[in-house]
Order: C-alpha cells, then sequence, then structure tokens
C-alpha cells in the first residue's frame, strides 16, 4: 500500500566449430558506426536467434536466450543459446544452457526445448522454458519446466518435475498448449508465471517465493486460437499482457504481430484500447509491432528490457524475407533477434511509434552513464566518495560507501534518472537530487521494509512510502524525475516488474542543477555497482502517419445487376446483386493450397501509384455449428497461388481479420498470415493500400474497421516487381453452415504511402 502525507515545509560467418560453452567474441556490423546498431542485431554470431529473453545481470552485462534452433547453417539443434553484450552492438556467444546430461530427467529423447525466460528472483537466476515432450503422458504432451543458476550464462540445474505439468483438453484425447512462459513480479512481491499457446489460450498463475513452485489456480487471460509468446510487464499502474498472432514460421509468408491488452490486475481481465476482452470471440488487441514494407516480416515473441535512460526496448525475433530459411537443413526458418525502442503513446505501447521494425543504421539504447560515471567501477571516475567493495561472486568488483558520495558534475535541471543495484544485506542507501529547497530525496532501507519518497518544491514537503519485499542480496533501484513527476522503483530482475513502487506528482517542483548525492547508512555501509545517471528519454506523443482516404478514384456501388467492369475466376452463379448490395453465398473450396475450387471477383487496380481500396463487408459468424474459417474480404490477385487476402475470418472459437498471403516457395507454395484488427459483429469495413516500392515491388498494407470511422492499420506483404496485381473479393472457406457475404461497395481512393 503506498501512503502519501504532505506537510509545509545490435558479417555473418561460419561458426560451425561452436560447442556448448564455447566463447565467441565478435564485433559490431561493418555497416553500422560505433555508437549504432543495426538489425538484425545478432547476425554477427548467429544464422538464427528465435524466441529471445533478455536481462541485465548483476555483473552488467545484458544477457540475450533463444530458442533451440541450430545457431547456424549446418549446425545441429542447440538445447537453447545465451550471449551477452554490454552495448547491443558488440556480442559474445556464450554457448548452449543445457546437454545430454544435463537435460530435464522428465524430457523425452526427441523433445526440444523453446522460449526461453530469465528472471532473478530470490538471489539466483531462475530459467522458465517450454518441453515439447514429456515423460509424464503418451503422446505430445507440452509442459513449463524451470531451473536454477548462481550466473546468468549458468550452469542451470533444472527441477526434477515441471512447473506447469502438461494438461489434457477438453476431451481427454490431447493435452493443451503448455508454452511459451514468461515470469513476472508484482509491487505486493508476489511472483507470477504466465503461460500458453493457441491450443487452450494464455493463462497465469502465482507462484511461489523463490519462483519454482506454482501456487494458485490457473487464470485464463487470453481466448485460445489468437495468441502465444505472451509477456507481461507493468506500466503506470496498468498491468500489460503483450501476445504474438497468426504464424511464426511460414518463411517468406510469415506474419506474426504482437498486440496488447491491459488490466488494474496482474490476472486480468485484460482489454485492448477500444475496451475489447482478449477472452471475447471477437477477441481484442491493439497493435504494438507488424511488419511495415521493409526486408522484416513475422515480427514478434519478444521481451522487454530498459535501458539507462528508461527507454523500453522490444527484443524480438523476425526474418528477412530474402532469406527466410536456413540453408542447412532447409525449412527452419532464419528468425535472428532485432531490438527497436517503445514509444508509450496514450497509454499504449507502439515500437517506433507505430513505425514498425527498423531497417540500416539505428541509435541503440543508452547503456553507458552520463557525467563520467564508470558504471562498473564507481571508483574509476565521476564519483567523490565510494571505495573499492567487496569482490561479489555475482557482480564481480563492487563499491562500497560510508558516509556520503556525490557525482563530481552536476546533472543536469528538471530531468534526471539514476539506476543501481544495491545489496539488500548492507544498510539503508538515500539518494539525493536537487536541493533540500528544491529536489527529491529516495532511501531504500532493507532493514526496515520500506521505500520513501521526500520531495521538496519551495520547501513545501511531501512524503510517499511503500513497502520494500525482503530479498536475499541484490536489487536494483530506480529514481526518476520528470519535472513534478517522479518516479521510484525497486525489483530483483529489473524487467517492468518492480516488487515496490513509489509514483508521486509535486506540483511545483523544479530541480535546479546540482550533483546527485548518494549517502550510506549505518557502521557496515552500502554495497552498489551499475550505477547510471541519464537524462530520462524523450518519446513520441503521436502515431506515425497512417494510408488516408482522398478523392475518390471510382469503384462499385453494386447498384446496377450486371458487375459491369468486373471479371470472374471461377464465376458463382449463386452470387447475386441486388438492393446495393453484392450478395453471395460462402463457397466450399478456397484459394490456399494447390486445388483452388473458389470463385474470384476481380477489376483492375487503378494505376501503379499510391491508393485505397475499400470495402464494407457482413457476414455472420455466429451461427451455431463448425464455421471454422468460413471468410469474405478483399483480395489481391496476381494468380491462384500469388495472391493476398484481407478477410473477416472464423478460426475456430474466434472471429478475427486476417491478413493472408500465398506464393510459390521452392517447389511448392507458402501460405501464412497476419492479424489485422478485430471484425465488426455485423458489418466489417476492409483497406488495402497500395505502393511500389523503388525496387519496384508492390507493397499492399491492410487495414480494418468495426464502425466505419477508427481504423486499424497493419502489417504489409509484398509482391515481386512486375505484373500489377488485380483487385477482387472473396467469399469462401467452407459452405456449412449456409451463410452468405453481402458487400455493399468497392471504393479506390488516392493516397500518400507513409515511409516507415
Amino acid at each position: 500500500m503506498i501512503t502519501v502525507r504532505r506537510s509545509g515545509s545490435r558479417l555473418r560467418h561460419a561458426l560451425a566449430v561452436l560447442l556448448a560453452g564455447t566463447l565467441l567474441a565478435v564485433a559490431a556490423p561493418a555497416g553500422a558506426a560505433p555508437d549504432q546498431y543495426e538489425n538484425a542485431v545478432t547476425d554477427s554470431f548467429s544464422d538464427t536467434y528465435a524466441d529471445p529473453a533478455v536481462i541485465q545481470g548483476k555483473d552488467g552485462w545484458w544477457y540475450v536466450y533463444a530458442t533451440a534452433d541450430p545457431l547456424v547453417s549446418g549446425d545441429e539443434y542447440g538445447m537453447m543459446h545465451v550471449a551477452r553484450t554490454r552495448d547491443w552492438t558488440d556480442w559474445e556467444y556464450l554457448g548452449t544452457l543445457f546437454d545430454e546430461t544435463t537435460m530435464p530427467s522428465y524430457a523425452t529423447d526427441e523433445t526440444f526445448l523453446w522460449a526461453p525466460d530469465i528472471r532473478y528472483i530470490d538471489g539466483q537466476y531462475v530459467l522458465y522454458f517450454t518441453v515439447t515432450d514429456t515423460t509424464l503422458n503418451e503422446g505430445a504432451d507440452s509442459a513449463v519446466g524451470v531451473a536454477t543458476a548462481d550466473r546468468p550464462e549458468g550452469p542451470f540445474t533444472p527441477t526434477d518435475e515441471p512447473i506447469i505439468e502438461p494438461r489434457p483438453d477438453d476431451d481427454g484425447e490431447g493435452f493443451l498448449g503448455t508454452i511459451d512462459p514468461a515470469g513476472f513480479t508484482d509491487v505486493d512481491g508476489q511472483n507470477y508465471l504466465y503461460f500458453g499457446a493457441y491450443d487452450g489460450g494464455f493463462w497465469g498463475t502465482p507462484v511461489s517465493d523463490d519462483g519454482l513452485t506454482a501456487t494458485g489456480e490457473y487464470t485464463q487471460l487470453t481466448l485460445g486460437d489468437r495468441y502465444e509468446g505472451g509477456y507481461v510487464v507493468r506500466h503506470d499502474d496498468w498491468y500489460y499482457f503483450m501476445g504474438s498472432s497468426a504464424n511464426c514460421c511460414a518463411g517468406p509468408t510469415t506474419g506474426y504481430t504482437v498486440s496488447a491488452g491491459r488490466s488494474r490486475s496482474p490476472l486480468g481481465p485484460f482489454v485492448d484500447d477500444t475496451g475489447q476482452s482478449l477472452l471475447d470471440p471477437y477477441i481484442g488487441g491493439t497493435n504494438v509491432i507488424h511488419q511495415n514494407g521493409n526486408e522484416f516480416i513475422g515480427v514478434g515473441h519478444h521481451a522487454i528490457a530498459t535501458d539507462a535512460a528508461g527507454r523500453d526496448w522490444m527484443v524480438y525475433h523476425g526474418i528477412d524475407r530474402n532469406e527466410p530459411w536456413l540453408d542447412e537443413p532447409f525449412g527452419i526458418n532464419r528468425r535472428p533477434t532485432l531490438i527497436d525502442p517503445i514509444d508509450w503513446i496514450d497509454g499504449w505501447p507502439r515500437v517506433r511509434a507505430g513505425a514498425g521494425p527498423s531497417s540500416g543504421p539505428q541509435t541503440p539504447p543508452v547503456t553507458e552513464s552520463d557525467l563520467g560515471i564508470v558504471s562498473e567501477d564507481l571508483t574509476a571516475g565521476g564519483m567523490r566518495g565510494f571505495v573499492r567493495g567487496p569482490e561479489d561472486p555475482l557482480a564481480g568488483a563492487t563499491a562500497k560507501l560510508r558516509g556520503h558520495a556525490r557525482t563530481a558534475a552536476a546533472a543536469p535541471a528538471d530531468r534526471v534518472r539514476v539506476r543501481f543495484d544495491a545489496r539488500s544485506d548492507g544498510g539503508p542507501v538515500t539518494v539525493r537530487l536537487g536541493t533540500r529547497r528544491d529536489g527529491a530525496v529516495v532511501t531504500a532501507d532493507p532493514g526496515a521494509g520500506t521505500l520513501t519518497v521526500e520531495t521538496a518544491s519551495g520547501g513545501a514537503r511531501q512524503v510517499a512510502t511503500d513497502e520494500l519485499p525482503a530479498a536475499p542480496d541484490w536489487q536494483t533501484v530506480v529514481v526518476e524525475v520528470d519535472g513534478p513527476e517522479v518516479l521510484v522503483q525497486a525489483s530483483e530482475s529489473d524487467l517492468n516488474d518492480p516488487a515496490a513502487e513509489v509514483r508521486t506528482r509535486h506540483e511545483g517542483l523544479s530541480l535546479p542543477s546540482a550533483p546527485v548525492r548518494f549517502r550510506g547508512h549505518g557502521a557496515g555501509g552500502a554495497v552498489l555497482d551499475n550505477l547510471t545517471v541519464a537524462e530520462p528519454a524523450t518519446e513520441a506523443t503521436e502515431m506515425v502517419p497512417v494510408p488516408e482516404p482522398g478523392r475518390q478514384l471510382g469503384g462499385d456501388e453494386f447498384d446496377a445487376p450486371d458487375l459491369a467492369d468486373w471479371t470472374w475466376v471461377r464465376e458463382n452463379p449463386d452470387a447475386e446483386v441486388s438492393g446495393g448490395q453484392l450478395t453471395w453465398p460462402v463457397e466450399e473450396g478456397e484459394l490456399v493450397g494447390g486445388e483452388n475450387p473458389a470463385g474470384v471477383l476481380l477489376r483492375d487496380a487503378p494505376s501503379d501509384e499510391d491508393w485505397i481500396v475499400e470495402t464494407r463487408v457482413d457476414l455472420d459468424l455466429d451461427i451455431r455449428g463448425n464455421q471454422n474459417f468460413q471468410q469474405a474480404g478483399l483480395v489481391v490477385y496476381r494468380g491462384d497461388d500469388d495472391f493476398a487476402r484481407l478477410s473477416k475470418v472464423a478460426i475456430n472459437d474466434t472471429r478475427q481479420v486476417e491478413f493472408g498471403r500465398e506464393m510459390p516457395e521452392a517447389d511448392g507454395l507458402s501460405f501464412g498470415g497476419s492479424i489485422v484488427g478485430r471484425p465488426g459483429q455485423d458489418s466489417t469495413w476492409l483497406r488495402i493500400a497500395h505502393h511500389v516500392n523503388a525496387e519496384g515491388e508492390h507493397l499492399y498494407r491492410a487495414g480494418s474497421s468495426n464502425d466505419g470511422e477508427t481504423w486499424t492499420w497493419g502489417a504489409v506483404w509484398a509482391f515481386e516487381p512486375g505484373e500489377t496485381p488485380r483487385i477482387g473479393l472473396i467469399s469462401q472457406g467452407g459452405a456449412s453452415p449456409d451463410v452468405s457475404a453481402q458487400f455493399d461497395y468497392v471504393r479506390f481512393y488516392e493516397t500518400t504511402w507513409p515511409e516507415a
């Protein structure tokens, strides 16, 4: 409970010799300057580095963990991987996390270890991971395993049993998807674990103080068939569930996206920015990241890291659509790790303010301190008053403080962020920003179990406190003052999961430029490490532009019965125009795959310039019965095996808007989809925007609306240079139950394509 009282006064090369435990140092990519990164950040040491998890270790390094794919083409499967970096440009690959001798005892010989998540809990590193097949049942029965280590690189020792055992499905004939774990700690110190998949939805449960045992009932957070790769953070008193949707691994047609919902509770219910629940069949989700037309597609399954300036970064995997597969063995997706900053806009996380994955040199996360401070050695300069502390088995060299210390230079006025690790067995630590008359004083007192913030503006003071849960050794403390806003957090993992937090506002507070002062109380003093002082990051406050309709370029209002200007591919005689609508019974077949019995109604695109096509479609997907994959909507069509379709679709129990892409690939076909917003229960409005890029590719971006006014824009699919695809309509996916789609119009508009 927080109480307030006032008083007056980121060069790929062969790595075939890599073995588990090998240390490899690699340099920054040649295309980026020393102070820049370039996606994909893991290309210097790996071909694929998927499902990344991240933590800043107590030694100051950033550790990034990845799923059990071959690290490089021609390599064998590794039992999950770990690498580290200090600046997100230079990397060390450290090896695999498990081998045949350290695998969980309950894992079968055929199992894979997927999707790691890393936390620092109760004085040790706790690794959660997916075990795809266990000895506990017959048949594939995924579970969540847990292992511990004294150091972030391991060695990790798994427990004798999974923390989340395989869960039978409702029919008792199989098992629910129990994969993709993610931990979280709440402000009351309670630990949680999240897990799940399309088969059964995502769930959460409380876990024990050491993070190794599930201690409560499982709570369902999302409906099945929409989210996997879930991750939870706390931001501005809200809990955000972010999950990946559609397919992770379809090579050049991978359409992964990340969407979010938020709640006032870590166990939900989570709703999107329109108030739609993630448990509703018309399932909600606010877009966080989607592919934007550059080389990266299939962006998702993420973690979040916070840099020294307080900027949140999405750490995620993507696929280069020009090089989607490992050369050997072919068929494994090449999914390296990417990073990009998050902007919190109107209370929602948006990667690069909605621009999506970056390409080319970028400004990296802030990892070093201002004011000349050497974060890993506080006695080396920039600080006055620290002496060398004891060598710590986790942190290495530390600094000790008895009495007072301060920065040698003054921090800037008004906006300052301080972050440091403090040993919990030391005495209280006080940080002072500004002056006694205009400033903030923060005291973390492990002995008393309190986190206290006292602010002063013109002498007028106010005090806020929170309970500081006990920790066996290290805790991270963050103090951020931004004008009148003061945020103080204490945590073990520092992954947007504070165990204690004070957030207060002191009207009129304006910090003068002054040194940052520290005090270590008690006879033993305080032991600190990894200190940074930085100006808080400035984030975008508005989303990047999206395509907007301009002058109408024609279309069809369906007020004449002959469908002039339209051409059928496999005409459906039951489709008719009447009363200003095209009514088209949903057909049995569809376009996906080698056999294509379904009809397509086509017309020429207006030009090779920038334009938008829009339609409004009604399709009743609420009839009892199996409507799986019944759908209707727009199609961009070069042929039965080269198209993109945007449709309102039933996917098992959910109703979604999918932007699917099929194209020839190797000796067959590749199909995948991306999710774009939420359909209306009655009418759904669909838009596709067109653009030709500098390489002559035709780019198509999808948008949807459930009210005709508010639009969600999502993924971009590319068609190779050449013949301009035609534009059309589809109504397909299964004729039972009997249902028809009604199209009100098809309209084309001029537009301007915003650059990513």
